[in-house]
């Protein structure tokens, strides 16, 4: 029996509770609500529990306060998606009670973590839904002290406190009708419980299939964290303050021959009590050591003990980094944009439109609130506007907004490529900020957008009975079309998004879509709408086939 767990038992189920996502990751995705290639919500969670694993792991203490700290920190910086963001936010709240933690919790102890972690992730959702994640963990928490009180052994305690969370899952889709419609539970609910699972193996030491506990998250992104373009000459513009002035770098030679090779690991570790950036590598012929630290002359003096210095160099940090501030501050302009796509095309169409950056992501790859402040941080501009374009990223886009620094992001809501073309059009430079924000929000009201891709399984939705591989065509809440190929479906779409008021028809052909393909169906839609300008734009983007727009 295990009445209260330790520091080190904590670590094992965060990293127990991340590994069993990890592996179910491709389950949970594919309980989409919309029939389509698009599910990334147990990606989205086991990117956000990834990246709160590494932090965990790189802490080197075994105090609760640092361990929560890590694991809250490093959450929030990977949280992807809403179901990533509001995972993060669970964490967060449970983290913020364990942390006062002395030496041990108990069941009493983690029902009151639980109980933090709903309020805190109720609180980052400006209008929480029932029927989620959101629903489940508060089910959960509120069960967890009559639990507490039953059950002193974790094993127990857990396991009963699934069952609850299990009973809740169930009864999600008759609190979301969209899920009932589909005819699957809430997949960041089901993320949730795959975690908890992960919490009772750890205790429980039943490993079965968990494996080894990864470190790093499976990310396929890019380098310079996925952002498009040759980005060779790009700095990141948060400079910070310096902590460490000189950069001090020199080599070893001619080591005393009482050197050992622990002498040269035990050089490393005095030099990381001293600085950061620490290199320290080498042999008995030869050291390379580089440090930034605020007393290089101690850093020599350690060298000297093995042997003699050779090729010194001292960097003043201080200056070099109140040139540059200096520099960019003088270059710094009131307002800057930022979109999240995926297709080159579009991104080509967003650089025409003057956004400072573009950032991949959209359906199946939502860039996480650390990848966005990122992207912001590049831009030179005190006000940044954020297009997401993807009504999964909005949430990710606040959130950045807690992780820059001398930057303000304002996010607009687009939820949509061609809400973010709008919104970007809308920009004025003479303006101020405030105008511009308004403009921009107003300027996406004015658009009708769909998509057209197919369905992976059979089902019956918004009156259509959709087997798998059936061309559909959908806005963004509802399937409007549905046909037997792409160009069918697509004139089947634009007819259903029409009104009396559209006087354009934008298409935006993606993967598995030729030129001549787009070009031809641009001159049918011109023959049923001759009152409309019809064009067509390369967009590149995967998953969509088209992207349609009308104003």
């Amino acid at each position: 029996m295990q009445k209260t767990l330790n520091s080190a038992d904590f670590r094992k189920m965060v990293a127990s509770g991340a590994r069993m996502l990890e592996i179910n990751r491709a389950k949970v995705d594919a309980l989409n609500v919309f029939p389509v290639p698009d599910g990334d919500t147990g990606t989205n969670m086991s990117l956000t529990l990834q990246s709160a694993v590494r932090e965990m792991n790189a802490c080197t203490s075994n105090r609760f306060q640092e361990i929560c700290d890590a694991v809250s920190k490093g959450a929030l910086k990977g949280a992807r998606g809403n179901s990533g963001v509001i995972s993060s936010q669970i964490f967060r709240g449970i983290c913020s009670v364990l942390k006062d933690t002395k030496d041990s919790f108990d069941t009493k102890t983690f029902a009151k973590a639980m109980e933090a972690g709903t309020k805190v992730a109720y609180g980052a959702v400006s209008i929480p839904k029932e029927g989620t994640i959101l629903t489940v963990v508060r089910l959960m928490s509120e069960a967890a002290p009559k639990l507490a009180g039953r059950h002193k052994d974790f094993t127990e305690f857990l396991t009963a406190l699934i069952e609850v969370g299990d009973e809740a899952l169930a009864r999600t889709p008759e609190l979301l009708p969209v899920l009932k419609k589909a005819g699957v539970v809430d997949s960041g609910g089901v993320g949730l419980m795959t975690i908890m699972r992960g919490f009772l193996a750890a205790i429980s030491g039943d490993t079965t299939e968990l494996g080894d506990i990864p470190t790093e998250a499976q990310s396929e992104k890019k380098d310079d964290e996925a952002v498009f373009g040759d980005n060779s000459d790009i700095i990141n513009l948060d400079l910070g303050d310096i902590a460490f002035a000189y950069c001090t770098e020199f080599f070893i030679i001619n080591l005393k021959q009482m050197t050992t090779l622990a002498d040269i690991d035990k050089l490393k570790e005095k030099l990381m009590n001293i600085g950061d950036s620490v290199i320290c590598i080498g042999d008995l012929e030869l050291i390379k050591v580089h440090v930034h630290t605020n007393t290089p002359g101690v850093a020599l003096s350690y060298a000297l003990e093995l042997g003699e210095l050779d090729r010194i160099k001292i960097e003043n940090m201080l200056e070099e980094n109140r040139a540059l501030k200096a520099k960019l501050e003088a270059e710094k302009k009131e307002m800057g944009m930022l979109a999240i796509c995926a297709g080159s095309g579009l991104e080509d169409i967003f650089k025409d439109l003057m956004c400072d950056r573009v950032i991949e992501g959209g359906q199946t790859m939502n860039p996480s609130a650390q990848d966005i402040a990122d992207a912001v941080q590049k831009i030179n501009a005190s006000n940044v506007f954020v297009f997401p374009n993807n009504s999964n990223v909005i949430l990710a886009a606040e959130q950045a907004k807690a992780l820059v620094n001398n930057r303000t992001i304002h996010v607009i809501p687009t939820k949509n490529v061609p809400q973010g073309f709008a919104a970007a059009l809308a920009f004025n430079p003479e303006a101020s900020v405030p105008e511009n924000k308004t403009n921009m929000t107003h300027a996406i009201d004015n658009v009708s957008s769909g998509q057209v891709t197919y369905a992976v399984r059979n089902t019956t939705m918004n009156g259509f009975k959709l087997k798998e591989g059936d061309i559909i065509g959908l806005d963004n809440k509802r399937i409007l079309a549905k046909g037997d190929n792409i160009e069918e479906t697509t004139i089947k779409l634009v007819k259903a998004l029409k009104n009396d008021e559209h006087a354009m028809i934008t298409l935006y052909y993606g993967e598995g879509v030729s030129e001549d393909d787009a070009s031809a169906l641009a001159s049918k839609l011109s023959e049923e709408y001759p009152d409309c300008d019809v064009d067509f734009h390369f967009g590149g983007q995967p998953v969509y086939y088209y992207m349609v727009s009308l104003e």
